[in-house]
């Protein structure tokens, strides 16, 4: 991180994250330093990230939060993560639906990136168990869109999950399925940490006829604690420049894979 200061609370907090991720660990004292605030300041930069799921506070410090396989981040701590990324795949996402059509969107903040860009196609169809998603495509209202919220239980990541989902979905079919993960993973492949979100999700993919994962590079070699899906399951990848090497190869052989950026 190089010398700034002057800054305001909200972009010194994206310093501090930026920092957090590259290097998984910040001090104190180093951020007094180049960010020219006091020790007070730092700390309730601190606070705010640490209660948004994004900072785990040590003595002197923080660190990057360690992922448990059952550990289940909120909405808000998942949406100012990788945003650039996020809204470019949801760019390329969107190219593939065609006006007219039936689809299902799954939750989760790439998600509900795309359903953004969805506003602009005509007479959609719309079924999804996320409430942000739902909320997206009815703020921007047009007389030629269906939106169908299935009902549900909801969990922290907003997501609408359990007999009342799985039901509704049972009973529906759609042309595509755009679908967010927690995790993906060459042997693990797709997973969640949220058992009930995992039966919904199969449920939501049994109801499509294609399945389209939107996924950022970071979700690569991340396991949740349930799978619902495997990678040769996925017709399409919409992923980001930055996905590595060995994500690239392995998906490329078993699905179409579609880097945005």
């Amino acid at each position: 991180m190089t010398s700034v200061q002057g800054l305001l609370a909200p972009q010194r907090q994206a310093l501090i994250l930026e920092e957090l991720n590259n290097a998984g660990a910040v001090r104190v004292s180093e951020l007094v330093r180049r960010l020219g605030v006091s020790d007070m300041t730092i700390r309730r930069d601190l606070d705010s990230l640490a209660s948004r799921g994004l900072a785990e506070k040590v003595h002197g410090g923080a660190t990057r939060p360690v992922v448990r396989p059952s550990d289940e981040p909120t909405f808000v701590a998942k949406s100012s993560r990788q945003t650039a990324e996020k809204h470019a795949i949801a760019r390329r996402a969107a190219t593939l639906v065609q006006p007219g059509a039936a689809v299902a969107i799954s939750a989760g903040t790439t998600t509900s990136a795309l359903a953004q860009q969805l506003t602009a196609v005509p007479g959609l169809t719309v079924v999804t168990n996320s409430l942000p998603v739902a909320e997206a495509l009815m703020e921007n209202d047009s007389d030629d869109r269906t939106v169908v919220l299935t009902g549900g239980e909801c969990t922290p990541s907003r997501a609408l999950v359990g007999t009342v989902t799985v039901a509704a979905l049972h009973s529906l079919h759609v042309d595509l399925v755009f679908m967010g993960v927690h995790g993906l993973d060459a042997q693990a492949g797709l997973t969640t940490p949220n058992m009930l979100e995992a039966e919904t999700n199969r449920a939501m993919i049994a109801a499509g006829g294609r399945l389209v994962v939107v996924a950022d590079h970071t979700k690569w070699g991340t396991i949740g604690l349930s799978r619902f899906a495997r990678i040769d399951d996925v017709d399409v990848v919409v992923s980001d420049a930055a996905l590595p090497d060995d994500a690239r190869e392995h998906l490329s052989q078993r699905t179409e894979l579609v880097l945005a950026g």
